[in-house]
């Protein structure tokens, strides 16, 4: 997809939008639900602990902004910024716009080990630890394949090699399911590989914000050298990066940061594919503008799906089921256009 768009309006404007698009679906979530509250109301809500006086509104109010819906808002946008974040990454270090954590079989490595925690009975310290060791081993196996068959297209390999190891460790999955219990492991594990935030809460999100900002950091001291990932491995050597050190590290931290969400959340699809893409129409296809204009997206992106998860049908919706429906028929218009050049 070719980033024209981007180039020519400035970059602030594009930070702009994607910075009020993320403080209005914000503001929103946090307002609508089964217990609405009018603007009015939700901003004497977040202004008394401010001011330091009352709101005047009953205390439901306040239990519902600060217990209920702003931890589970904050692991949205957190999780959604989280998986954005990665998959810029990804599609700037294979120089390929359709590689996400799903397509490479990170989301799947990081499921598998999140599965064999919960059947392990293992605390959330010890699920997140699984996922980001299957996580890893999975990305480096597709990898270490794409790279074995390098004299076919290293796109298409790297896409089929992403595809035969996801579903190997999806069969995996299938098997740890059968061997559950069937009235107490089996129903957790289903109901989180759909992917759901109804019962996160503020110790959640306290374990996933250090996973993202250990990932983020190595991220951004890259960012300017991940520019120059854009080019072919002897030119960018040439240059005077060194590009196995770098993509290591780079798979490493994306990784890190796809495996600490997936390990509260669940299995939530689409997002490190498609915001990358809105991301470089805004502010262009340079790392430094994109990885935090993409976060930005994302965090946004996800506050929207989950508020219409939790409010447009009487049940909750899982969060996987929205993100596919939205990203599904994006994915094939992707494949239509992507012949047209990306960088």
């Amino acid at each position: 997809m070719s980033p024209k768009l981007g180039r020519g309006r400035p970059a602030a404007i594009g930070f702009a939008v994607a910075g009020s698009l993320l403080l209005a679906l914000l503001l929103l979530a946090l307002g609508v639900g089964r217990y609405p509250l009018t603007p009015r109301q939700l901003a004497a809500v977040l202004w008394a602990p401010i001011s330091g006086r009352s709101h005047g509104l009953p205390p439901a109010a306040e239990i519902v902004v600060y217990r209920v819906r702003g931890p589970r808002v904050l692991a949205a946008a957190a999780i959604g910024a989280a998986l954005a974040g990665a998959g810029a990454a990804y599609q700037g270090l294979f120089r390929n716009p359709l590689v996400s954590p799903d397509i490479l079989g990170v989301s799947s490595g990081a499921a598998l080990g999140a599965v064999l925690g919960i059947y392990w009975s293992l605390g959330v310290a010890g699920i997140q630890a699984l996922a980001f060791a299957l996580g890893l081993a999975a990305v480096g196996a597709v990898y270490l394949v794409a790279a074995s068959l390098s004299r076919h297209d290293p796109v298409l390999v790297l896409v089929l090699a992403g595809v035969v190891i996801g579903t190997l460790l999806g069969s995996c999955i299938s098997l740890v399911k059968y061997l559950a219990d069937p009235y107490n492991q089996l129903p957790a594990i289903t109901f989180w590989l759909l992917g759901s935030l109804s019962g996160i809460t503020g110790r959640d999100v306290a374990a996933v914000l250090p996973g993202v900002a250990i990932g983020l950091y190595p991220l951004y001291l890259v960012r300017w050298r991940m520019n120059v990932m854009t080019l072919p491995d002897d030119e960018a050597q040439a240059l005077g990066v060194d590009t196995r050190r770098l993509r290591l590290g780079v798979i490493a931290a994306a990784t890190l940061m796809t495996s600490a969400v997936v390990s509260v959340s669940g299995v939530i699809g689409w997002i490190g594919l498609l915001i990358p893409h809105f991301a470089r129409l805004l502010v262009g296809p340079d790392f430094s503008r994109l990885l935090p204009a993409a976060m930005l997206l994302g965090a946004a992106y996800l506050i929207g799906i989950d508020t219409l998860a939790r409010t447009i049908a009487p049940l909750e919706i899982p969060l996987g089921v929205l993100t596919a429906f939205v990203g599904a028929p994006f994915f094939i218009w992707l494949l239509a256009t992507s012949r047209r050049g990306w960088q």
